[in-house]
């Protein structure tokens, strides 16, 4: 876990991001429809790319700082599989309401990996030039508990 932090600690100090919700920081916490939908099918779509084992594919919805970092779909996905694996490979997601902070779209989906333990994956989603979405970083936080 603390491998995790450290990693995404990294990657905010890289992008400039706050962990802090919109609502701590004065902005208004309120999503627009559109964005939420498109933000969510931006990690939908990851998450069956994981699924399918398609790096390329899931490499692709990251943002262009964190293709950087990685290099290569290859790597990147070995990170994932290594460090993330109930984002690789969930038994179930939900998505939790989504914030603005720092120009970024924050997206938690609480997640229960294959085993039952309960996890809660913040997105950090960003907004692309042609007005698309990309996933600018991740940080796993574990929920006490399993489901049954």
């Amino acid at each position: 876990m603390t491998r995790l932090l450290s990693l995404f600690s990294l990657l905010l100090a890289l992008t400039g991001a706050s962990l802090l919700p919109a609502h701590a920081q004065g902005a208004s916490p309120t999503v627009p429809p559109h964005d939420v939908r498109a933000a969510q099918e931006v990690v939908r779509a990851q998450l069956a790319a994981f699924a399918s084992d398609d790096a390329e594919q899931a490499f692709g919805y990251a943002s262009p700082a964190l293709r950087q970092m990685f290099g290569s779909a290859a790597q990147f996905i070995r990170m994932v599989r290594g460090s993330y694996p109930v984002v690789y490979r969930p038994a179930s997601v939900t998505f939790l309401k989504p914030e603005v902070a720092d120009q970024e779209l924050v997206q938690p989906v609480h997640m229960t990996d294959q085993s039952g333990s309960t996890w809660v994956a913040i997105y950090r989603l960003q907004r692309q030039d042609d007005k698309s979405w990309r996933i600018g970083g991740c940080v796993l936080l574990p929920r006490a508990g399993k489901t049954v």
